[in-house]
């Protein structure tokens, strides 16, 4: 038996996320259906972790089993072959049978991007949240710089999700301008709460916006209350950046 890590970079505009799922196409599914067809036999990816419907990865990682011969390289060059253009395999290896892409990472880096102007992009809307009107960016960092550290955050936590320790440890976050009238948050963390990204995004924002002064903010964030925090911010500006084992 073998153990194969892939990175894998992937669009997730036209899927139901990563993980399989009855209700829609997911990301895992139809790389393990390619896998299938190279090995001619079933596997299941273990990924780092989910993604939400609409979601990208730059270094998404994930490792399979497989009794399989095929040269670690033909894997690489066979899957990106038989792949939709919207999912690339970066890299493939043999890794040690051990290797669990979910337990053994370490730490994720995720990034979320916003494009601050009057006017919508018609390039850009499947890859960032477009946001009108004034922000206050320093406010906004003040904010951010309210992260980092262990701590619970059941206040940025998904309503409907069930995690039973909602502590988490960030190493790092913040907000970084890009032009042209884009703005990127980016978050290094051991992990993430479901929709933890997206929650803390649209808290900043209304900082942002002056709903919620960076106090505020810190007040949200001790009360571990998913109401007391902001909207959702959505999907399409998410991206998973990096995983380190």
């Amino acid at each position: 038996m073998r153990n194969i890590k892939l990175v894998i970079e992937y669009d997730g505009t036209n899927y139901h996320g990563w993980q399989v799922q009855p209700n829609g196409l997911t990301v895992q599914e139809v790389i393990e259906e390619k896998i299938e067809v190279m090995t001619r036999q079933r596997v299941r990816l273990t990924a780092s972790g989910r993604t939400d419907a609409g979601v990208h990865a730059l270094g998404q990682v994930a490792n399979f089993l497989t009794p399989s011969t095929i040269p670690v390289e033909g894997f690489h060059r066979g899957l990106n072959s038989l792949l939709p253009p919207d999912i690339v395999v970066q890299s493939a290896e043999e890794v040690d049978l051990q290797f669990h892409a979910q337990y053994g990472a370490k730490r994720k880096t995720y990034r979320y991007v916003i494009l601050h102007r009057e006017v919508p992009s018609a390039l850009f809307r499947n890859y960032s949240w477009h946001v009108s009107g004034a922000l206050d960016l320093p406010a906004m960092k003040e904010a951010s710089r309210l992260l980092p550290g262990k701590q619970d955050f059941t206040s940025f936590q998904g309503a409907e999700a069930d995690t039973e320790d909602p502590v988490r440890e960030v190493f790092q976050s913040g907000w970084s301008e890009k032009e042209p009238d884009f703005l990127h948050f980016t978050i290094e963390a051991d992990g993430f709460l479901k929709h933890m990204v997206r929650n803390i995004v649209g808290t900043l924002v209304e900082v942002g916006k002056g709903k919620r002064s960076p106090e505020q903010f810190e007040q949200v964030l001790r009360a571990r209350d998913r109401r007391q925090a902001g909207r959702t911010a959505p999907p399409q500006g998410l991206f998973l950046v990096e995983v380190k084992y």
